[in-house]
């Protein structure tokens, strides 16, 4: 059959019996060879053989594209990938959010670049010889010994980690990669209390130079620390600040554009010096800080008890006086607002994949004139962003900024005003 297009999980779409069959691995215009495997609603397909190739379609540079799920559009060459992620994001504001073919302006797609070496952080789990990556659509593990999507200081960490933390066996249920510049931080998730075999094998990757430092992890959320494992970036926008980031806490994935999504959020915000501003899933201050630089004051509501902990801290090692933290949940703390009759002159908004259902309501409600919403989820953006136009705001720029080369995944900013 003949692939039609992408979907927005990355997928080549065809048609097969008059239904969308998806297809992981192949691309538009392709002819291919797709045994059918029926999924519930969901008709998918399994690549068996790529007949007549797109002209887009690449030798990638990693063996193991095939098999490992970390890097769907591997095969896919750079260029092609930007104009799709484009499609896909523009594609789903106008479809499921119902904007205006033409209602906003596109901007050109910031942050192309290397596609290779840019993740600095990474979770592995116990495959059949040592570490790897779960394979695509799948709980199975793919032996990974060295990862050229890292960093280079993680890349050959799941060959050489194996080893050390085989004491542990079937105890050891992830391990959290974080790297900063040269310095690495790890995060050993386990199925159970920590015990001594655990704090012995995070002292002897610490005593080695595998990791500056080591957070032991329990199901229930209680940890342990070995070493140092709180690592330290300076905050995009903010010289005077440093960012603490550990392996067990949300950071940004890619090594450098973490500043450049920062710069273009913060400038699409358009901040007055006078204004109060509202940030939402605020994290550790990836945001905060920049926005902090620009405005009075700034409320950032987050709901990790370990995120804003960190971001604290940051704070006060940087004297930033104008933040005030919040920990909770950001609808809950933004209806609470509401009834205390605050009000704000912006807000930022970086939710999760499953997006912000209330935030068209809550930002009218709170009297905001403008807004900025950071997505990485096409599909929850565009429901969003269709929301926040039912409340009264506008869509004005799209940005997007390519922080996940080699995957379907993209960061989407989206400006609007009241």
């Amino acid at each position: 059959m003949t692939v039609d297009r992408l979907g927005l999980e990355g997928e080549g779409i065809a048609s097969h019996q008059g239904r969308a069959l998806f297809i992981p691995g192949a691309f538009p215009g392709e002819r291919v060879r797709v045994q059918p495997e029926p999924a519930g609603k969901v008709l998918r397909g399994r690549l068996e053989d790529v007949v007549v190739p797109s002209p887009a379609r690449r030798t990638p540079p990693c063996p193991l594209a095939d098999r490992c799920g970390g890097c769907d559009w591997m095969h896919l060459s750079p260029e092609t990938q930007v104009e799709e992620k484009q499609r896909l994001v523009v594609d789903a504001l106008t479809r499921i959010g119902r904007l205006p073919a033409g209602s906003f302006d596109v901007l050109p797609t910031a942050g192309r670049g290397t596609d290779t070496g840019t993740r600095r952080r990474a979770v592995l789990h116990q495959a059949s010889q040592g570490l790897g990556y779960f394979g695509r659509r799948s709980h199975h593990p793919v032996d990974v010994d060295t990862c050229p999507a890292l960093l280079r200081v993680l890349a050959p960490l799941p060959g050489r980690l194996a080893a050390p933390l085989l004491p542990l066996g079937s105890s050891l249920k992830a391990v959290h990669l974080l790297a900063e510049g040269e310095s690495v931080s790890l995060a050993l998730a386990l199925d159970g209390p920590v015990r001594a075999k655990a704090r012995e094998v995070a002292a002897t990757l610490v005593r080695a130079g595998l990791a500056q430092g080591v957070v032991l992890l329990e199901p229930q959320g209680r940890v342990e620390e070995v070493g140092r494992p709180v690592l330290q970036s300076p905050a995009p926008g903010n010289a005077g600040v440093r960012l603490r980031l550990r392996p067990d806490a949300f950071a940004q994935a890619h090594a450098t554009g973490a500043a450049l999504l920062v710069e273009r959020a913060v400038d699409m915000l358009a901040p007055r010096r006078d204004d109060r501003a509202l940030e939402l899933y605020a994290g550790n201050g990836t945001f905060t800080f920049a926005l902090a630089a620009r405005v009075a004051s700034v409320l950032a509501v987050e709901s990790s008890a370990l995120s804003v902990a960190l971001a604290s801290s940051a704070s006060r090692a940087g004297a930033v006086a104008n933040v005030r933290w919040v920990q909770g949940e950001a609808g809950r703390v933004s209806e609470g607002l509401v009834r205390e009759g605050v009000r704000f002159d912006v807000l930022l908004a970086d939710p999760p994949r499953t997006g912000a259902p209330k935030l068209g309501a809550l930002a009218r409600n709170l009297g905001v004139r403008r807004l900025v919403y950071v997505g990485c989820d096409a599909g929850s953006l565009a429901r969003d962003a269709g929301r926040l136009v039912e409340s009264g705001f506008r869509p004005e720029v799209l940005q997007l900024v390519d922080l996940f080369p080699n995957t379907h995944h993209v960061e989407a900013v989206l400006a609007f005003s009241a």
